[in-house]
């Protein structure tokens, strides 16, 4: 009944701004801007379309018709005819990674092409041949590796790809689903990884018949690899920030929640907005570390709301800025092939047989596991009372309904606690869990782009998943009829920044053969439907991107829709989504970008409703991936590492929660 309460609180203020506003502007109280001659799709409540906004003091103080606009304009109005173009709410991308998408943009970038060993090796050459001034020490990371067509083509590669590269530098290559890392010898040795290093919990070193390691590095076992990389400057930050920020402003996004924070993340983004260059609301769930938690959940919690505080800047205001209320963790891996680490039911299947004969049987690996339940239990009641929400990283169906269950013992023992739970990624269900969703006003965030045909989802993962979990990959339009929110979440860096492919698949299920930053566009292979779960309606997948991320991030009564009383965050787009034929979807673009009543990104016609100022630090952001992908941020005093193609993208310095822990650990009496 919290929940409804809120939502009631929410409508009821908001009505009665609608009331005063509707009373008309006056020229001696005139509106800074007013856009016109739109087609306004609102996302209010009954999702009505209008036809014109005005906007004082960041905030909308009108939603109506051209005519009832004009009441609002003054002699110093900017007006902005827009041509009866579709005018909707700023995108709220609520799970995806801020710095390490910044990063990616500055990286060497294999863009997700289907790379033979010989044709990897050729492309990470042409990369160090291009920084020959950095040889011999500094690191070469490389991004966007699609480890899954690599292996269908010649098999896992080994240090020995990159050991007969022309160069003595060490090397990381990072696979696009975050879960897997081809390392050379130097960077195995730097990082002291031998043939006696054992197995880290959560992850492992592939090896060969000897036990020597191979290079391929799994889960934790990439992040034990990745910590020997020097720590980025502040510089190097401030820079990948500003890329970041350029990226999501020509996405449309305003509102963003990075889904596997640190205190890195909030010294970076607040350092932006000192110099009036954040332009989106920032959002941070930190991330917790399992092995803490399973000493210690209260004083793990305790730790991660000491360092939520000191990241908070409460109540949002018209000015983007920065909230920390949010807690991550992830309950397990992949459950994409080869790494099949997510956490299932019942065990992935394996071939009996023979690569021209083959027999899938059930195996005996079902994933792990990272937070079981007498550790997750205790975890999320500490973050509830703490008022912390709670967002976990779930891919399997064991691990989803592990973090359900868990969610009902808080429910259960919690019952009047204001607690926002979610679980991203949700890749695959059982059925017997879809309502529970609803039940326990649990968020299903997804990342719509992995419902498409690609190289991670069909081939070897539809036979290790097996037919009937294959039947029910990407289950957002399940869960959406059984009654549950489902949010957007782009997870970028994990694929191509691209928001409307996303949208696109959320509806049809399916990529688009004219887009190069879908799987569609490689093969005829990929083209379709990726199963017959049903899709969104156009209206929900928007509503999913706006109003029902805003609620997950708390922010349903300032941001989501176009609204009496709201911030003014607002894009504009090249087409009307609600009306272009389905196939072009995917195909759309952002003229204007809005946020809080001032624009920050416009091109075309709108081009100069951008100041001066801001044109200057748009310059100032440059993106030097064409691709504008993914990459991996090791910053800091690196920890840990991961993500994966539904999974975050990477925990930059974990080094201020840990010693808020150790000090919560040292300061608890000796035991008798």
């Amino acid at each position: 009944m919290v929940w409804k309460k809120i939502a009631w609180t929410a409508t009821a203020t908001l009505a009665f701004a609608l009331l005063v506003a509707s009373c008309g502007g006056s020229k001696e109280d005139p509106a800074d801007t007013v856009l016109r001659n739109a087609q306004v799709m609102t996302m209010d409540a009954n999702n009505s379309v209008q036809q014109a906004v005005a906007v004082r003091d960041g905030k909308i103080v009108y939603v109506g018709t051209n005519s009832g606009a004009d009441n609002w304009v003054g002699a110093n109005t900017k007006v902005i005819d827009l041509g009866e173009r579709m005018l909707m709410p700023g995108f709220v991308d609520a799970h995806l990674h801020a710095l390490s998408g910044g990063r990616a943009l500055l990286m060497c970038d294999l863009a997700y092409a289907p790379l033979s060993h010989a044709q990897l090796a050729t492309h990470i050459q042409t990369c160090l041949n291009a920084t020959a001034d950095k040889e011999p020490d500094t690191w070469l990371e490389v991004v966007n590796w699609d480890r899954q067509a690599t292996s269908s083509i010649d098999g896992d590669p080994t240090k020995a790809v990159l050991d007969s590269l022309t160069t003595q530098r060490p090397i990381v290559v990072t696979s696009s689903d975050f879960h897997g890392v081809l390392a050379n010898s130097r960077a195995l040795s730097l990082a002291g990884v031998t043939a006696a290093t054992p197995d880290p919990t959560g992850g492992k070193f592939l090896r060969d018949a000897k036990g020597v390691p191979t290079g391929i590095c799994e889960d934790a076992a990439s992040w034990q690899v990745k910590a020997a990389i020097p720590p980025d400057t502040d510089a190097d930050l401030l820079k990948q920030g500003r890329a970041a920020l350029a990226a999501m402003r020509e996405q449309g996004i305003t509102t963003f929640m990075d889904a596997a924070s640190s205190d890195v993340h909030g010294k970076t983004f607040k350092a932006l907005q000192q110099s009036g260059e954040l332009t989106a609301r920032a959002n941070f769930a930190l991330a917790l570390v399992p092995e803490m938690a399973a000493v210690s959940p209260t004083d793990t919690i305790a730790a991660a709301k000491t360092l939520a505080n000191s990241m908070d800047q409460g109540t949002p205001v018209a000015a983007p800025g920065l909230n920390t209320r949010i807690v991550k963790v992830f309950m397990d891996g992949v459950v994409n092939a080869p790494a099949d680490t997510g956490a299932l039911l019942t065990p992935y299947f394996t071939n009996t047989g023979t690569d021209a004969a083959p027999n899938w049987q059930p195996g005996s690996n079902s994933g792990s596991v990272y937070y079981p339940p007498e550790v997750l239990k205790p975890l999320m009641l500490a973050a509830a009372d703490a008022g912390l929400d709670f967002h976990a990283h779930a891919t399997g169906d064991r691990a989803v309904r592990q973090a359900l269950d868990a969610y009902e013992n808080v429910r259960l023992q919690r019952p009047k606690a204001d607690f926002r739970p979610a679980i991203a990624h949700d890749e695959t269900v059982a059925q017997a869990d879809y309502p529970r969703f609803a039940a326990l006003n649990v968020s299903a965030t997804m990342s719509y782009q992995w419902a498409q045909r690609a190289s991670y989802s069909i081939g070897e993962t539809e036979n290790h998943l097996g037919p009937d979990r294959f039947a029910r990959m990407e289950p957002f339009g399940s869960l959406h009829n059984a009654g549950a929110r489902v949010v957007s979440g782009s997870d970028w860096p994990i694929d191509p920044f691209d928001t409307f492919l996303a949208l696109k698949v959320g509806v049809t299920r399916s990529g688009d053969p004219t887009n190069p930053h879908s799987a569609a566009s490689l093969a005829p292979i990929f083209e379709g439907k990726i199963n017959n779960d049903p899709g969104l309606s156009r209206a929900d997948v928007l509503r999913s991107i706006t109003m029902n991320a805003a609620y997950q991030l708390r922010l349903e009564t300032f941001i989501g829709s176009i609204e009496v009383g709201k911030f003014a965050d607002m894009i504009v787009l090249e087409q009307n989504f609600m009306t272009v034929p389905e196939e072009a979807l995917g195909r759309n673009k952002v003229l204007l970008t809005m946020v809080g009543g001032k624009t920050v990104m416009a091109l075309n016609n709108f081009s100069s409703t951008v100041t001066t100022s801001q044109q200057m630090l748009n310059a100032r952001a440059v993106m030097l991936s064409p691709t504008a992908s993914v990459g991996h941020s090791v910053v800091k005093g690196s920890l840990r590492s991961d993500g994966h193609r539904s999974c975050s993208a990477f925990v930059p310095s974990l080094n201020t929660l840990r010693d808020l822990w150790t000090a919560r650990q040292a300061a608890r009496p000796a035991s008798p």
